[in-house]
């Protein structure tokens, strides 16, 4: 059953400006496009499609910074960093099985801005705004509306809460991107993890380095610079995503000695092809980047133009499994709508055949282990 849901019902977008300069130096172009008319002007829309922008705007934020703007083919409307970016009225068409909160993170907020679902590690969200918006996140009901980040108040409640739990040995920055705060006020917040002796590793999770590469300078490379482990997990969905400047970010925070990590959102029409999924994963890894995971997309409100099947990603991922090494190769996750967490599902190789195992190579081709007598095969 396919529904659209009224427009009173969604909540409408706010959002920060970014400082990052426009790479054509044109004054006339917002260095961030944030509606229709932003959106004519960089002529990535008709004038008589501005109102149809301007309508998904009112119910999910939008906000396309000068560095992604820059990168979209203005002559391709399947371009594919555009599907990522800019609104349609696809968007208002809400399946049944789509929910506000698809992976069930609220139930699990301990306090305000702390879920804790899994037993050792937890979510801290300080912020709710992004220097991007992209148009399937699982998040678009929560990011952009709203309060902007955590009060002193409700900051203090969620470190009591993290030290009351000895049992979360690993707290992750999300939102929201951290990484649009400012240093000093990002920096307060790793230290503060960083003195709760039972935490042990803090994970970031960002956009920042691909959408507005500018903002990740010295002072904030050093700000996430404490005693314990800080791991940087990028978003990156696209290989020209990673342009030299992106790529230079990341190298910023790699060389101060921070690992990267990337996940992706398998993505109709973006990145749900082999060449483009190939040239991500080499491209990530050229980039000091490590394939983390592959999102199978989530059952977020007004999103089923992007969503593959299941059996499409495993088909990939099989592909994917002979032709590029194994450091290229992230996991394929469906986070399980209702709270109960990441699971696998990729394509399986292994099967029981008596007292032996059915093993399926890179090729198709199907082995018995252990082989019998000490051959390679039966």
């Amino acid at each position: 059953m396919t529904t659209v849901v009224p427009m009173g019902e969604l909540r409408g977008p706010t959002a920060e400006r970014d400082a990052e300069p426009t790479p054509r130096h044109a004054e006339r172009l917002p260095r961030t496009a944030r509606n229709g008319r932003d959106l004519l002007a960089w002529g990535l829309v008709d004038a008589d499609a501005v109102a149809d922008v301007d309508e998904v705007t009112e119910n999910f934020a939008m906000a396309v910074t000068s560095a992604m703007l820059e990168l979209i083919d203005v002559t391709e409307v399947d371009d594919p960093i555009r599907r990522q970016f800019v609104p349609t009225m696809r968007e208002l068409v809400m399946l049944a099985e789509e929910r506000a909160d698809p992976i069930g993170d609220e139930p699990h907020e301990a306090v305000d801005g702390v879920v804790h679902r899994y037993p050792d590690r937890a979510l801290l969200k300080a912020i709710h705004v992004c220097p991007v918006y992209c148009r399937f996140c699982f998040r678009r009901e929560k990011v952009g509306p709203g309060s902007e980040t955590l009060s002193e108040t409700q900051l203090e409640a969620a470190f009591v809460y993290i030290r009351s739990h000895p049992e979360i040995w690993e707290v992750i920055l999300t939102g929201g991107d951290p990484l649009i705060l400012k240093p000093r006020r990002l920096g307060s917040i790793v230290a503060g993890l960083d003195a709760i002796p039972t935490v042990e590793v803090i994970r970031i999770h960002t956009r920042v380095p691909v959408v507005a590469p500018a903002r990740v300078t010295d002072e904030l490379v050093t700000s996430l610079k404490v005693s314990k482990p800080v791991y940087v997990v990028l978003h990156c969905n696209h290989p020209r995503e990673l342009t030299e400047e992106a790529v230079a970010a990341c190298g910023r925070l790699v060389d101060a000695g921070i690992p990267m990590l990337n996940q992706s959102v398998l993505l109709r029409g973006v990145n749900d092809d082999k060449p483009t999924m190939e040239a991500l994963l080499r491209a990530l890894v050229r980039a000091r980047v490590k394939p983390y995971y592959l999102h199978h997309g989530d059952l977020a409100l007004g999103t089923s133009h992007f969503r593959t099947t299941i059996e499409e990603g495993q088909a990939l991922m099989r592909e994917l499994r002979g032709r590029v090494s194994g450091i290229c190769q992230p996991t394929y996750v469906l986070d399980i709508p209702g709270g109960y967490g990441k699971v696998p599902i990729g394509p399986n190789y292994l099967a029981r055949e008596g007292d032996r195992w059915r093993v399926e190579d890179i090729h198709g081709d199907v082995h018995l282990y252990p082989p019998r007598s000490g051959t390679s095969d039966d």
